[in-house]
């Protein structure tokens, strides 16, 4: 990869982010990005669940984005299985969406 493609690829990534914490679902983004490494593993102790956790702001992220409509997240937080389903019950602004 050339240093141009490089500088696009991190120009993309910097506008999508900038994108997500402007979108539909920017309070839900920032809840979660407030969550401690100590909650997560409070929520359901294991070594998946910072991968999932991980998972989980990158699909609200995207969602947030582009905004997607709230059944499609609900879908794909649904398909990251009971932890992620778990950690989203923590998030206020997920609650009503997931429940």
């Amino acid at each position: 990869m050339g240093i141009e493609e490089y500088r696009r690829k991190l120009e993309e990534r910097a506008r999508v982010n900038r994108e997500a914490f402007k979108g539909k679902y920017k309070d839900a983004l920032n809840e979660l990005m407030g969550l401690s490494k100590s909650d997560i593993d409070a929520i359901t102790p294991g070594t998946t669940d910072l991968e999932t956790y991980a998972q989980l702001i990158s699909i609200v992220k995207e969602a947030s984005a582009d905004n997607i409509d709230q059944a499609e997240l609900k879908n794909r937080i649904m398909a990251l299985g009971e932890v992620g389903m778990e950690i989203a019950k923590r998030i206020p602004a997920l609650i009503d969406l997931i429940t």
